[in-house]
Formats: C-alpha cells, structure tokens, sequence
C-alpha cells in the first residue's frame, strides 16, 4: 500500500485545501490562544521563512 502517490489537484481543489486549513488555523487559534502566545514570534519567523522559500521555488521553476 502507497499512501504517498502523486496526485495532482486543481486550482479549485487547492482553494478548498487552503480554506479548510484556515478555517483550522482559525478556530485553533481563537480557542487555544493563550498556549500559543509564547511561541508568536517563532511562527512569525517559520511563517516568513517558508513564503519566502515558496516564493524563490516558485521564480527558479519559471
């Protein structure tokens, strides 16, 4: 059993995918705020981070 094999999604698809994770994203933080409170500044920073290396992987593939 492969539990990893390629699939490939839609634009629609991925909308679906990025507004279920905020909505997760949402109700996490607006229920959980105080144990997150002190790690903002590291999700800043990891947050940050990945865009931007999802920025540069994006210009080197065109």
């Amino acid at each position: 059993m492969n539990i990893f094999r390629d699939h490939v999604l839609t634009w629609w698809q991925v909308g679906i995918v990025k507004l279920c994770l905020l909505s997760i994203g949402i109700a996490v933080g607006a229920q959980w705020h105080e144990v997150f409170a002190p790690y903002v500044m590291v999700l800043v920073v990891v947050g940050i981070a990945t865009g931007v290396y999802l920025a540069a992987a994006w210009m080197m593939k065109r």
